[in-house]
C-alpha cells in the first residue's frame, strides 16, 4: 500500500470514528452533554465563519491598489498583432 492510500484510509477510519463519536455526543448522552455539542459545534462553525470573514477584511484592507494598465493601441502592441 502507498503512502497517500495509507494517508487516506487513516483519514477514512478517523473521520467515521469521530462521527460516531458525534452522533453519540448529540443524541444518546445525557442532556447537558447533547446541549454542550451542540454549542460546542455552532460556535465553531460561526467562529469559523467570522475568522474567514475577518482575514478576507485584512486582506482587501493591507493589500496595495494595483496599478492600472496601459492602454493598448497599435503603436504598442507587438509586431504579430500588427499584421493581423
Amino acid at each position: 500500500m502507498n503512502k497517500d492510500r495509507a494517508i487516506g484510509v487513516c483519514i477514512l477510519v478517523v473521520s467515521i470514528a469521530i462521527l460516531v463519536l458525534y452522533f453519540w455526543l448529540v443524541f444518546l448522552s445525557p442532556p447537558a452533554w447533547q446541549l454542550l455539542t451542540i454549542q460546542i459545534t455552532a460556535f465553531l462553525g460561526v467562529g469559523l465563519i467570522l475568522a474567514i470573514l475577518a482575514w478576507i477584511g485584512y486582506t482587501l484592507a493591507t493589500t496595495p491598489t494595483p496599478e492600472p494598465l496601459p492602454e493598448l493601441t497599435m503603436e504598442t502592441r507587438p509586431e504579430e498583432e500588427k499584421k493581423e
